[in-house]
């Protein structure tokens, strides 16, 4: 699968992401209050994921570095047919 190339996330999207997610870490729970919070992309750009809102969800930084370019099956439900 080829890899999707990066573009910068606008700044309305990524604001819509993090109200969507109600500014909350989507695999550990933490808050905007509690922890800095960024946009991932839900099957990595690295594995032919899109640049899509719906690729897109909020986690903490903690997270996101545990995550790193791999597939998280916790959040493979919102792609399956």
């Amino acid at each position: 699968m080829p890899k999707t190339p990066r573009i910068p996330i606008p700044k309305e999207v990524r604001k819509y992401v993090f109200q969507r997610d109600k500014f909350q870490c989507q695999s550990c729970g933490k808050t905007d209050t509690e922890t800095k919070l960024s946009i991932d992309h839900i099957i990595p750009l690295a594995s032919g994921g899109s640049n899509d809102m719906s690729n897109l969800h909020t986690l903490c930084i903690t997270c996101n570095r545990q995550k790193s370019d791999q597939n998280d099956p916790r959040f493979r439900r919102y792609f399956e047919t």
